[in-house]
């Protein structure tokens, strides 16, 4: 199986390359970056009619988005559109157990939820980070921190002497994915992602 990701900004790429093969191994995947996610919806409709033209049976597209501050519920109705347009099945419609060519997962609200969700990781990539971090009240929950989690990350970080020019944010997402085990990820965005990524890669070994 070959899985594209289709992802909205560079420190997307370099999270999945660090995160991909230790939850599907031994697939090959690809990551193609858009320039934010203005730029990915709007060449998104166009891009999935092109993968129905030639897709291969064994291929696979995942569209990863921040849900920002959107609606996540119009925002994946819009993505699920995208593909129905393109006629090519999503997990969403094709229900329980049934095999599926796209995955639409939604980073609530941005990518640095998941960083948040794997504070082990964050402390190994950044010493300073204390492992309790995680339980303080703002970040038990990290699909549900306020103000932006890239704000927040930024803040942390420059708290205890890190990227005091402003957070890197593809520097900051190699570092901490580079630790990250998907097991023990306490953002449910990021469990959702996981589990549907290991539910497409099934399908091929079944």
């Amino acid at each position: 199986m070959h899985i594209e990701f289709l992802v909205e900004e560079p420190s997307a790429e370099a999270a999945l390359k660090n995160l991909v093969p230790r939850i599907v191994p031994e697939i090959e995947f690809k990551v193609i970056t858009y320039q934010g996610k203005p730029d990915l919806l709007s060449k998104l409709p166009q891009r999935l009619k092109g993968y129905r033209r030639w897709i291969k049976n064994d291929w696979r597209i995942v569209v990863l988005i921040d849900k920002d501050r959107e609606d996540c519920e119009e925002l994946k109705q819009k993505l699920e559109r995208f593909a129905n347009d393109a006629s090519l099945v999503t997990k969403t419609n094709a229900g329980k157990s049934a095999e599926f060519q796209v995955l639409n997962r939604i980073s609530i609200e941005e990518l640095e939820a998941w960083f948040f969700g794997d504070v082990v990781a964050l402390h190994r990539a950044y010493p300073k980070i204390h492992l309790s971090l995680g339980t303080k009240s703002k970040y038990r929950d990290p699909d549900a921190i306020l103000g932006g989690t890239w704000e927040a990350l930024e803040k942390e970080l420059q708290r205890k002497g890190y990227f005091h020019g402003g957070l890197a944010k593809i520097e900051a997402a190699k570092a901490i994915s580079a630790h990250m085990d998907p097991a023990r990820n306490r953002s449910k965005s990021f469990q959702v992602f996981r589990d549907g990524l290991i539910e497409m890669a099934n399908f091929s070994r079944s």
